[in-house]
């Protein structure tokens, strides 16, 4: 019989997919990848599978690696897609499926079965992966199959089949919205939320933040410290990757931090309407910026800068096993070595301000920036530097003079 694993998450979907995946013929091994989703339920989740009649089911804890070799690489990029999203859901599609292609090697299955529909990201992120890693692997997406689509057109179908194989589902009533969820953010989107003016922030019970008009009254400071662009420790206390981003979820979920509403451009070339929530990797990105600014050289800042788009872009659409972003990935191990310090940031209803910041590596230079007289810049050396600058546009003036 063939063998086949599931990136599974115990949803309805990921359900139904592995009671189908069985009456195809498939010994089906159900993977959960503990990424450090903070509203489940785990034990219940692998206790399911086994009742549906999987050949075996597991737990795979990947949420250091999460942190430490996928989300904080992209967050020394400063990688947001399309200016706004921090990628969580992107970040994590990959590590899902190395963890599940282990697992298959490890088995013996020839097969990876996932849950993602045929007009999202996932799909995308999941396969271009599992290409990469191993090119070999049959991927088998159900959402894709006719036959799969035609025997579950709908959610009350999927629930039927439920019912007639004894397989647990939560309630059947609709939710207004689907949510995804890892320890880096919750994402919310579909159902209600596809109609772009209903309010997505009053419609979304989020699950990570309270809202900027329940928090405190009172600022909130934090300290976070970097040691060559990697964030290691949170007011102080040394932290793993992981209990920084968990520490600061809960600060800045408090306080109102990270809640946006976009509407984005799919891979797949639709555009759709996101909710997503990331209070620490929000704070990280703002301080992580701020020591930037005072211990990166200005070009190489400024080059970073450019590239971080097709950095974000690539993680989006699922590129991570890449040559090019293996590069990229070296040019900012390379570019951070300096990015040591520390930031003191204070945080009040949604709002993060700096509140100091301190490097051994720092290359501000008071006596130099100073306005007031005196310091060590000569402001004489200015007169040649701007004439320098000044020459092209001087010499096109003459040529092509323009009307002012």
């Amino acid at each position: 019989m063939p063998s086949c694993v599931l990136a599974y998450s115990g949803g309805l979907d990921t359900s139904v997919i592995l009671g189908w995946l069985m009456d195809e013929g498939y010994d089906v091994h159900a993977v959960y990848v503990d990424l450090g989703q903070p509203c489940e339920d785990r034990d219940a989740i692998l206790q399911k599978a086994r009742d549906i009649g999987a050949a075996s089911a597991r737990i795979v804890d990947a949420q250091e690696e999460l942190c430490r070799d996928f989300a904080f690489p992209v967050l020394e990029w400063q990688a947001k897609y399309e200016a706004i999203y921090l990628l969580g859901t992107s970040i994590a599609r990959p590590l899902i499926s190395k963890k599940c292609l282990q697992v298959a090697r490890e088995v013996g299955a020839n097969a990876y079965s996932h849950g993602a529909t045929g007009k999202g990201n996932d799909q995308c992120r999941f396969q271009l992966a599992a290409a990469a890693l191993d090119p070999s692997v049959t991927v088998i997406a159900p959402w894709r199959i006719k036959r799969f689509r035609d025997k579950f057109p709908g959610r009350s179908e999927m629930i039927a089949y439920c019912d007639q194989k004894n397989i647990p589902v939560k309630a059947s009533t609709d939710k207004p919205y689907s949510s995804d969820e890892n320890c880096l953010h919750i994402s919310y989107e579909a159902g209600q939320l596809e109609d772009l003016n209903t309010n997505g922030v009053e419609l979304v019970e989020f699950g990570m933040t309270t809202s900027p008009q329940e928090a405190p009254n009172e600022i909130e400071n934090v300290k976070i410290a970097f040691e060559a662009g990697v964030p290691v420790r949170v007011n102080g206390q040394s932290c793993t990757p992981f209990e920084v981003v968990e520490t600061l979820n809960e600060i800045g979920g408090r306080n109102g931090i990270g809640r946006i509403d976009m509407v984005e451009n799919r891979f797949v070339g639709m555009k759709s309407r996101g909710v997503y929530e990331a209070p620490g990797m929000t704070i990280l990105y703002d301080a992580l910026m701020v020591l930037e600014q005072l211990t990166m050289d200005r070009d190489l800042l400024h080059l970073r800068d450019r590239l971080s788009p097709e950095v974000a872009e690539m993680v989006y659409y699922g590129y991570w096993y890449a040559p090019k972003l293996d590069s990229l990935m070296a040019f900012i191990r390379d570019a951070h070595k300096t990015v040591t310090g520390e930031v003191s940031l204070n945080l009040y209803k949604g709002n993060i301000m700096v509140d100091g910041r301190t490097s051994p590596n720092s290359l501000y230079d008071e006596g130099i920036a100073t306005m007031e007289g005196g310091g060590s810049y000569d402001q004489d050396d200015a007169e040649g530097f701007i004439r320098i600058q000044g020459l092209p546009s001087r010499v096109q003036a003459r040529v092509t003079p323009r009307e002012f």
